[in-house]
């Protein structure tokens, strides 16, 4: 694969993790994070989430939680999730913090308010490279049937990427074509780093 990327959505649980297990699974240079201050998974309530801190290990959430209400998280499938998680790697990462990591070729959000934090964090730092990045929305909700279908299209939209010389000079056809298979509109947009 010649393009390094990164799928990014609020926690880095259900749907960037989703894609990138599908993506690691298929050989993709694949990294994953979250934009949140916090990592939210669903509590007992909706008013009583579970919040952990970026950085801590899945398997202590899925041993947290599993201590907590058994029943209920592998009801809701938040335990299925977490172990899926664990295998792909240790712990959630924030995007904001990722600048260690290097620098992506394509950028994959899932939701339009973190592609509007993934575009305002790469305006925010110095743009010493002057390299470019494509940042890319596919809107998908928050739950683990849509989670696999948009990692399903998330693989086929970075499989079109990979197949193109270059994707600055073939991304509307790309995106176009994406649009008319799969009857989703994706929102992008070129940044720096």
């Amino acid at each position: 694969m010649k393009f390094r990327y990164a799928m990014v959505c609020s926690s880095n649980q259900n749907r960037s993790m989703e894609a990138h297990s599908l993506l690691k699974k298929q050989g993709f240079d694949v990294s994953s994070y979250g934009t949140g201050a916090h990592v939210k998974l669903p509590g007992p309530s909706l008013r009583e989430p579970n919040v952990y801190e970026f950085g801590t290990p899945y398997k202590y959430m899925f041993d947290d939680l599993r201590k907590k209400d058994s029943e209920l998280y592998k009801r809701n499938g938040i335990l299925t999730m977490l172990k899926r998680n664990a295998s792909v790697k240790l712990a959630p990462q924030r995007w904001q913090e990722n600048a260690v990591d290097g620098v992506f070729d394509v950028v994959l959000t899932f939701e339009e308010k973190v592609f509007d934090m993934v575009i305002e964090d790469l305006h925010n730092r110095d743009q010493v490279l002057l390299k470019a990045v494509l940042v890319i929305n596919l809107e998908v909700k928050d739950n683990h049937d849509e989670a696999a279908v948009g990692a399903k299209h998330t693989l086929d939209l970075c499989q079109e990427i990979e197949k193109a010389e270059s994707w600055e000079e073939s991304i509307d056809e790309i995106i176009t074509g994406f649009e008319n298979k799969h009857r989703r509109k994706l929102l992008y947009s070129v940044s720096f780093y």
